[in-house]
């Protein structure tokens, strides 16, 4: 189950990372327990409360989560007012079998399938895998109030 701290209840949470078109920032170990971070594309499952990524099988990041599933995250505006969720969570790698989770990415952030880099992610010759994220808290924060007059609208 997880724990909702901050501005907003699950369902606000859950709002903000279904409407968010900015990928998730996600934080590991590597196996001689340095840190590590990269942005992925997300997908957020509401009913299940986790988000789901894709990416390449043989990626660094696919070896750092087998060794340690631990993860830091956040998903947040990149333009004020800044808005955003982060936490921690477990990670767990499984294929995605006929790149669906992929597929729904690429619709999901860039309206659709068919384009060059679509087209290279969703080579014959490419192995998937889907990273599921099970947050175990999520804190919320919203500065649009105090930042109101700071919008470039």
């Amino acid at each position: 189950m997880t724990e909702y701290t901050g501005e907003w209840d699950r369902e606000g949470v859950a709002a903000f990372l279904s409407e968010a078109r900015v990928p998730i920032r996600l934080a590991c170990r590597t196996p001689d327990d340095g840190l590590w971070m990269l942005s992925l594309w997300y997908g957020f499952d509401a009913d299940a409360e986790r988000f789901v990524c894709a990416t390449a099988a043989d990626a660094d990041i696919v070896r750092y989560l087998r060794g340690d599933d631990g993860v830091a995250f956040e998903v947040s505006t990149n333009d004020p007012p800044y808005r955003g969720v982060r936490g921690r969570g477990t990670a767990t790698i499984t294929p995605d079998e006929g790149k669906t989770v992929l597929r729904d990415l690429l619709i999901r952030y860039l309206g659709g399938a068919d384009s060059k880099l679509a087209d290279r992610l969703l080579s014959p010759d490419r192995d998937e895998v889907t990273i599921r994220i099970d947050p175990g808290r999520c804190y919320s924060w919203d500065f649009s109030d105090r930042m109101s007059d700071s919008t470039s609208d």
